[in-house]
């Protein structure tokens, strides 16, 4: 069985072909993976506007889709089945992908998964691992959301926790623009981060003990807040710049990055590890695009050693949004036997 996975969900389009091996251990194996940036589009404009990417999303996706399938030697009537991102995400980058996927399955006379982006996600670290030792606790970690979930089973992703405020990579982005920086500003932060000294600023970090009036049925003490920590950069910056009077130095700036980074890497690892003590996992991993961070692979591989605890993280090449995911993700429906229906619709809040 080969599937057609496409993702649109946010400023990526890109089409892969993943096939089905018969390894129960590895069942999946990527054929293809085309990604189409438009980090250089929104660049500009210091992040992602809606319109325009839903715009390049639509001349993007045919060459897209064409290349994946060149790249994996197929052909229409090779595939079994297409796979889509159906939400979360901006709709109008959503309905291009859906929109497409729903027209080729047609054309072709194949099935149509609708697939969850954030299970796409954590299906990344089966992709690049095989089956992960269950139960598994996996944090998803991205510039759009920052959320634990349990995997009792295959398939099956129980919410544990989520941000009230940021997400990680949002908080990334918006502590690069304070400093100049650019976007996006995961990549340049932890760049400049390797040369800062992280115990330069002393920067708070969250710990929540009350639940969340959204989500009343989470306990809430393993909820994430990045808010705070923003403010509190900001705040920093303005002073300094006031002390100084004119722009920070370059050693300044990489000291503000390190500590900055240490606090997100500390919490997001701490609370994983703590979700994984009290729910009884056997193994842990980190997926999403803030899983490329390079502080956080190292501590997540550093604490799984010195607590014995398995870790996984899916390669660099399937930690951002990627088609190769949506594709597993589908999989995993169709072998349950879950097709879309034929007026499926994109869903920027759906839920997991």
């Amino acid at each position: 069985m080969r599937i057609l996975g496409i993702e649109t969900s946010c400023d990526e389009t890109s089409a892969a072909v993943v096939e089905e091996t018969g390894d129960r251990a590895r069942p999946w194996a990527v054929r293809s993976n085309v990604v189409a940036s438009q980090v250089a589009i929104h660049r500009e404009w210091g992040g992602v506007v809606p319109e325009l990417a839903s715009r390049q999303h639509i001349r993007d996706i045919c060459g897209v889709v064409e290349q994946a399938l060149a790249d994996a030697s197929a052909t229409w009537s090779d595939l079994g089945a297409i796979a889509v991102t159906q939400g979360p995400g901006l709709v109008g980058s959503l309905l291009v992908g859906v929109a497409f996927a729903k027209a080729a399955a047609a054309a072709a006379g194949l099935p149509l998964v609708a697939a969850h982006h954030l299970a796409g996600h954590i299906e990344s670290l089966i992709l690049q691992n095989g089956e992960l030792p269950l139960p598994a606790v996996v944090l998803v970690v991205s510039g759009g959301h920052t959320s634990l979930y349990l995997v009792q089973r295959p398939g099956h992703y129980e919410l544990l926790s989520r941000t009230r405020d940021d997400a990680a990579g949002e908080a990334y982005d918006k502590v690069a623009k304070l400093l100049g920086l650019g976007y996006p500003g995961g990549p340049v932060v932890d760049r400049l981060a390797r040369t800062g000294n992280d115990r330069a600023v002393r920067l708070p970090g969250t710990r929540l003990t009350h639940a969340d009036r959204n989500a009343p049925h989470l306990k809430g003490d393993l909820d994430f807040s990045f808010s705070g920590l923003k403010t509190a950069v900001l705040r920093l910056v303005r002073e300094r710049q006031q002390q100084a009077d004119g722009p920070l130095s370059d050693q300044e700036v990489a000291d503000i990055c390190a500590s900055f980074q240490r606090v997100i890497v500390t919490t997001l690892v701490d609370r994983a590890f703590e979700a994984a003590s009290r729910h009884g996992a056997k193994s842990i991993g980190v997926a999403g695009g803030v899983s490329a961070n390079s502080r956080l692979r190292a501590e997540l591989t550093f604490h799984g050693e010195q607590r014995e605890m398995p870790t996984f993280l899916p390669s660099l090449a399937l930690s951002t949004d990627n088609a190769a995911m949506i594709a597993a993700a589908g999989l995993r429906k169709l072998r349950a036997g879950v097709l879309a229906p034929a007026d499926l619709n994109a869903d920027p809040a759906l839920a997991l």
